[in-house]
């Protein structure tokens, strides 16, 4: 017996790194599944973004699992795509249950030297989308007086990150957004909360420009994220982690085990946000 049995779940970047350890969990758990994303490359994203056979390849692993699935090309900007996504949803498998608000992105740049458009790609999907995901789904849920939505945040939703001043913006934003939402769904017992994930390791953060950020000079390795995730955790032993461990918070919220649990976020991070710091680059 699963936790999400008989449950039916939407999840926004369902294609691979966080948004397939969802979606596979949320199958082992029980549920149905429907994934959006976008499966096309944002012009100012440097790394490479998700395609048609990385949903082929999620749709397989929830397969595996004898739940069904449902694998839609969609841009969580687009609020008709969405719609639309829902609305096959429920024709599909009958009721939505569940929104995993997980789609994101991730640039970086001192924030004036941040062009209109990475500005707006960035909000546009870490923000907006969110907002947009959860009013497609919202009268559905209204109208059946259930319901639990799961949006991911960031350890750059509590604290800043040097260079991405439009991620932390829009980071910070979901916290303020999910607190909304969750008041006003609130009489209609509909639940909303959001996940604070640290290092985690993703096609978003496992990438040459992230190498590089994390040895301090053009040309980093994969040894040199590695290392640097040692530094960003406080936990013995962690460096970046499994994309699992983001599921596993999200099951907890969208289950019966978190059934009086909602406005609230959960960093996931290994006690990153317990470091004290020090400033490595003082200014004399």
């Amino acid at each position: 017996m699963g936790m999400l049995d008989g449950k039916v779940a939407l999840i926004t970047g369902g294609s691979r790194g966080q948004g397939r350890a969802h979606a596979v969990t949320c199958a082992r758990e029980g549920a149905d599944v429907i994934i959006v994303d976008i499966a096309d490359q944002l012009s100012t994203v440097p790394y490479k973004m998700a395609r048609q056979e990385d949903l082929d390849e999620t749709t397989k692993q929830v397969e595996a699992l004898d739940r069904r699935i449902l694998a839609l090309q969609g841009d969580v900007r687009d609020q008709g795509q969405l719609d639309a996504a829902v609305q096959q949803g429920i024709a599909e498998f009958g009721k939505i249950d569940i929104l995993i608000a997980n789609a994101g992105i991730w640039t970086t740049a001192p924030f004036w030297e941040l062009t209109d458009e990475a500005w707006d790609e960035m909000i546009g999907v870490n923000l907006t989308g969110v907002w947009k995901s959860a009013k497609a789904v919202a009268p559905h849920m209204i109208e059946r007086k259930t319901g639990s939505i799961v949006i991911t945040s960031s350890t750059n939703g509590i604290e800043p990150g040097l260079n991405y001043a439009h991620y932390v913006a829009a980071k910070h934003g979901v916290i303020g957004l999910m607190k909304n939402i969750a008041l006003e769904l609130a009489p209609y017992g509909i639940r909303c909360n959001s996940i604070n994930p640290g290092a985690i390791r993703t096609p978003m953060t496992d990438h040459q420009g992230a190498w590089d950020m994390f040895a301090g000079h053009p040309g980093g390795t994969e040894a040199d994220l590695i290392e640097g995730g040692y530094h960003f955790t406080a936990l013995a032993g962690t460096s970046f982690m499994d994309p699992q461990v983001i599921a596993d918070t999200a099951l907890y919220l969208n289950s019966d085990l978190a059934a009086k649990v909602t406005g609230v976020t959960i960093p996931v991070d290994a006690g990153h946000l317990i470091l004290t710091g020090v400033n490595n680059t003082p200014v004399k």
